[in-house]
């Protein structure tokens, strides 16, 4: 017997969306600096008032043991079970306007029939636009603002804000998967890769947040609060230039970063100031490990391992 996708449906709700509506992608996987996905799927749920459409089926999807679900011991006995969830909902921004997010953990398992099911969804409610983010470590500082590499069908975007396009082979996400397959099929999607300082990757970087709703808003026209975003911005980035300030090595190599980025925004022609002159992207060690170990003593910027990977667009 064939097991449906779905757990759970809201078929009234269903039945009602708008036709037309743009589509969120906020899915947890491949990589999550700064804690971007985190802190926008959580902004979502706090502000956007969703409803849920369709929830899909973990037990197909999910590995469990790989992403064991947590659950609450209280003095004598369980509860608060609290397995990770995958759902489709409704959402209004600021003004009211109807917008469709995807949002959870990124599939383990049939990633065909996951993208498939994605694609169907999008047709069925005549989606108007696709757009997903990501954040990848980066050897860029934080004194600058957070640059990113744009993807899909908008050429508008791309040319306007994609800072760095490499060409190279990566290891993909479910939410690749289904920016390539829209893509393929002509429909409208846009990707936004966003390249966060690496030295703060393991934090919650209010600046992440930020420029994922700006990247969001251009693409989708949807209007959603900033305010309390930005005075936590301001009071994080206070924080780091405080704690940077005891350091001179630290100073120094943050200097050295923004020298490179400024450089490189003179002249977007030129060489990435975020690859070696062999082409890689160079390593958090390679970059920054004065940096590192400096703020490794500190508490509350998570600057263990990161993540550098293969350049993850």
């Amino acid at each position: 017997m064939n097991e449906s996708i779905f757990s759970a449906e809201n078929a009234e709700l269903r039945a009602s969306v708008p036709k037309g509506l743009p589509l969120i992608v906020a899915l947890q996987g491949l990589s999550d600096a700064g804690g971007t996905l985190t802190q926008l799927e959580r902004y979502f749920w706090e502000r956007a008032s969703p409803e849920e459409i369709v929830r899909f089926n973990s037990d197909l999807l999910l590995d469990y043991r790989a992403r064991r679900p947590l659950i609450t011991f209280d003095e004598d006995h369980l509860s608060d079970f609290s397995p990770e969830e995958l759902v489709l909902a409704l959402g209004k921004d600021e003004l009211g306007s109807p917008f469709l997010i995807l949002s959870g953990y990124e599939p383990d398992f049939r990633w065909e029939q996951f993208v498939d099911t994605v694609l169907l969804l999008v047709h069925e409610f005549e989606v108007s636009t696709t757009v997903w983010t990501h954040a990848l470590p980066m050897p860029v500082p934080h004194t600058r603002p957070i640059a990113m590499t744009v993807s899909g069908s908008r050429e508008d975007l791309i040319d306007a804000r994609s800072v760095w396009r490499p060409t190279t082979r990566l290891s993909a996400s479910a939410s690749h998967v289904i920016e390539y397959r829209l893509h393929s099929l002509g429909e409208e999607v846009v990707g936004f890769a966003l390249l966060m300082p690496h030295y703060l990757a393991n934090a919650e970087y209010p600046s992440a947040l930020m420029a994922a709703l700006n990247g969001i808003m251009s693409a989708t026209g949807l209007i959603f609060a900033t305010d309390e975003i930005r005075a936590a911005e301001t009071e994080f980035n206070t924080r780091v230039n405080e704690q940077i300030a005891e350091n001179d090595e630290s100073q120094e190599m943050v200097r050295t970063l923004e020298a490179r980025y400024d450089a490189y925004m003179e002249d977007r022609g030129a060489q990435s100031p975020l690859i070696s002159e062999d082409g890689t992207i160079p390593s958090a060690e390679q970059i920054a490990s004065e940096l590192e170990r400096y703020l490794a003593e500190q508490h509350g910027y998570g600057s263990g391992d990161t993540e550098t990977g293969d350049g993850g667009f």
